[in-house]
């Protein structure tokens, strides 16, 4: 995979020579040359790391690392003339994976990009990896609400979801129809069974599909419900 790099860098010639060799190197890089243009490129485009220069003119790089900050988690490397402890503290507890100050080699910025690319892209397998709870033939992504059942996507409201979850989560616990509604609706309980006897039931027969011989959801007569063995 061609990982594609941004660059935000004012001084013309250390753009090119980075953009130049990161090229060689394989990366697809786009090369912007202050704050504001680097960041409308930055919220235009899809990348997977952006190189950043804290002295540019209009806007620094700082603003630039607190905007992109704000709901992104796209891993950053500062490039930097200063050199003093604040200015590195300041980069990396807004937010910078990493600091580099000039003048650096053009070897050890492709160290420190593959390196961030390299722990952002583990960070995302493994969240994608624990998101996944596979039961029976049974596939749900419980941090995008969907569930498949044989490669087939089964469409569940999101209180069919919860409830789903909440077994799933608790393999071996048997749920009174309080609790469930206590958990799922996150209020109190008044006795209306009705509300959960109905959930259940569309959730056992969106599960179930055609299949007669097994249930996903077991009822515990005269307590509640639990995840089928």
């Amino acid at each position: 995979m061609n990982h594609k790099v941004l660059i935000v860098e004012d001084d013309i010639s250390v753009n090119e020579m980075m953009k130049e060799y990161l090229e060689k190197e394989g990366y697809k890089v786009t090369s912007t040359f202050e704050g504001q243009e680097g960041l409308h490129s930055f919220q235009k485009h899809p990348f997977d790391l952006v190189i950043l220069d804290i002295m540019m003119p209009k806007l620094d790089g700082i603003e630039v690392l607190k905007k992109i900050r704000f709901g992104h988690t796209i891993p950053v490397l500062i490039v930097s003339a200063k050199d003093t402890d604040v200015e590195k503290v300041l980069g990396l507890e807004l937010g910078a994976d990493d600091y580099i100050t000039k003048p650096f080699s053009m070897i050890e910025l492709s160290a420190r990009v593959k390196a961030a690319i390299r722990r952002a892209t583990s960070y995302l397998d493994e969240r994608k990896e624990k998101s996944k709870v596979q039961y029976k033939d049974l596939t749900i992504d419980i941090e995008n609400y969907l569930v498949e059942k044989d490669g087939k996507l089964l469409n569940l409201t999101s209180k069919e979801f919860e409830i789903l979850k909440l077994f799933l989560n608790n393999p071996k616990s048997v749920f009174t129809k309080a609790q469930i509604y206590n958990s799922v609706w996150n209020e109190d309980y008044y006795g209306d069974e009705n509300v959960i006897n109905t959930h259940i039931s569309r959730l056992r027969d969106k599960l179930n599909g055609n299949t007669t011989e097994f249930t996903y959801i077991k009822t515990i007569w005269g307590i509640g419900y639990k995840l089928n063995d």
